[in-house]
């Protein structure tokens, strides 16, 4: 993003969505429909953040959840990224875009204490919800492209 190469770590998915979190952020997105959770985790100059895209049955249950979320999603570790945002303070950020809600959570790999001074992690969370958004964004227009191309039935 924006000229700045993250390496990817871990990815997972998952259909059971609270597994996949912290604090209150299961109970909501099962309370609106959550159908799946998609999550990835990247690093960069020592900040390792992971993205986790909920997909839902409808924008509204989408948007609900973003706007209700507590806590936040479990961070990913694995493929080279050791253990992250545990019994520390991390950023914790979501968004929604069509049926689907994003939720980022980022870091120091070394378990330091993040503040608002801590540049870089803002940093890597704002180009990593970016990230997120776009590659929704991008999806959601490939598929109404075909739809607008499809014969009709």
């Amino acid at each position: 993003m924006n000229g700045r190469p993250y390496e990817k770590g871990a990815t997972s998915a998952t259909t059971n969505c609270a597994a996949v979190t912290q604090g209150g952020l299961g109970t909501v997105l099962k309370d609106n429909g959550c159908q799946k959770v998609l999550r990835a985790t990247y690093v960069r100059d020592g900040v390792a953040i992971t993205v986790g895209v909920a997909v839902f049955p409808s924008e509204a249950s989408a948007l609900t959840a973003k706007d209700r979320a507590t806590g936040g999603i479990a961070p990913l570790v694995g493929a080279g990224v050791g253990d992250f945002c545990h019994a520390t303070v991390c950023l914790r950020r979501s968004n929604s875009v069509g049926r689907y809600a994003y939720f980022t959570q980022a870091g120091f790999a070394n378990g330091k204490k993040v503040t608002k001074a801590d540049r870089a992690v803002f940093r890597a969370s704002d180009d990593l919800g970016t990230f997120a958004f776009n590659q929704i964004y991008a999806r959601g227009k490939s598929q109404a492209s075909a739809a607008a191309g499809a014969p009709g039935q």
